[in-house]
């Protein structure tokens, strides 16, 4: 709702106006008419944007020294941006979210998609996990862990400031508890089963509630397989899968603290007797694999972002061919195979060819029978396809 308050006024270039007119989240650096005044703004301040004329468009969180120099918070000027503002957001996401799912465990706040750029939340029932990857929210983060009591009043608010992104805005890494209290690891709820999740220290948030949808569609698939999970983090496919019936399942990770707490969710969803987990470089792993001759019904390929900028693109999509083609050494004839890309900087079409392309490198093809991405909890803001990042595709294989 808009007050009689005056933010700074930030104007647009001439012309520069109409992408964001049409509801366009961001507003690049080279859009701006960057004068004495803007320049000396601090990183995340709040500022009404304007046309060249002077006409009032939106407000937003504005760093001068970004890329991306403002980001919209809302489609009409002097917006107050209190902590009203936060809860209500908030609230919004918090309503579709129960629409969505019947136990409070998923992200509850996706950035631009929820009207709050920059800001991830995830909720672990009584605890909420807060992302701020702006200066915007990090400037914001009084107001927004007031609005989350306000809104949910959780037992325990964790700040994750330690994503690759808060580099870019001058941010520097900070993970603490800000609210409640909080003695080791939460329980995760998905699909039916039970996990662990390090929130403090964990990767990320602690979960990736991104990989729901796919984890429940492949552990549909995994009745009376053998199954290998590749990057299982806290075992995630690999509980999903066990739970489902696979007679075995080995489960891959690098982090033995993220295979600690696999380990422990095993017992209890009662399937500790058919998941092992062993700790192990992926590529060195399957190689290994490869030279025994081993074979599996059903791999899992989930791994961390190969692309982690433009420039990283070639290199990535080598590195996805790569796993790709040692996937395919070590599926059997007839088997599945899952590869995960949650680098928003590949393209899907090319992300897929690089699968593609691996699995030919090893003699293997097969159709393409589901491809997806993130979950409903992960919405795509329309205008904005960097917001669709995670791409999955799963093939049965010759």
């Amino acid at each position: 709702m808009s007050t009689t308050l005056r933010h700074p006024r930030l104007a647009l270039r001439p012309g520069a106006h109409r992408r964001l007119k049409s509801g366009h989240p961001w507003i690049y650096s080279n859009e701006v008419a960057l004068d004495a005044a803007a320049k000396s703004l601090a990183p995340g301040s709040v500022v009404t944007i304007t046309d060249a004329g002077g006409s009032l468009l939106a407000t937003a969180h504005f760093n001068a020294h970004t890329l991306i120099a403002a980001r919209v918070l809302a489609g009409a000027g002097d917006v107050a941006v209190t902590v009203q503002f936060y809860a209500d957001r908030i609230d919004r996401a918090l309503s579709l979210r129960r629409r969505l799912f019947a136990r409070p465990f998923y992200r509850l706040v996706h950035a631009e998609a929820d009207g709050l750029p920059g800001l991830v939340i995830d909720r672990f029932d009584d605890v909420c996990v807060v992302q701020p990857n702006t200066a915007g929210m990090q400037a914001a983060l009084s107001e927004i862990t007031e609005a989350l009591i306000k809104v949910l009043n959780p037992r325990a608010i964790v700040m994750r400031g330690d994503s690759a992104a808060r580099g870019l805005e001058g941010l520097d890494e900070d993970v603490r508890l800000i609210a409640g209290t909080l003695t080791g690891p939460v329980a995760v709820e998905e699909n039916g089963a039970v996990f662990r999740a390090d929130v403090l220290s964990g990767q990320k948030t602690g979960w990736f509630f991104d990989q729901r949808d796919n984890r429940a569609f492949m552990a549909g698939l995994s009745k009376d397989a053998t199954v290998l999970d590749l990057y299982t983090h806290t075992g995630g496919f690999a509980i999903a899968a066990a739970r489902a019936g696979a007679t075995t399942v080995t489960a891959v990770d690098r982090s033995q603290s993220a295979l600690d707490l696999a380990a422990q969710a095993a017992p209890l969803n009662n399937v500790a007797d058919r998941v092992a987990f062993e700790r192990s470089d992926v590529f060195g792993f399957l190689e290994a694999a490869t030279t025994r001759g081993q074979t599996w019904q059903m791999v899992i390929a989930d791994p961390p972002p190969f692309v982690k900028s433009r420039k990283d693109l070639k290199a990535g999509l080598q590195g996805y061919r790569k796993l790709a083609r040692l996937c395919g050494q070590v599926a059997a004839p007839g088997g599945l195979l899952l590869v995960a890309s949650c680098s928003h900087n590949a393209p899907v079409d090319e992300f897929t060819a690089a699968v593609v392309r691996g699995l030919g490198d090893a003699g293997r093809s097969g159709p393409i029978i589901r491809t997806a991405g993130a979950g409903p909890d992960h919405p795509i803001h329309p205008l904005l396809p960097e917001s669709a990042y995670l791409k999955a595709v799963v093939l049965a294989l010759d």
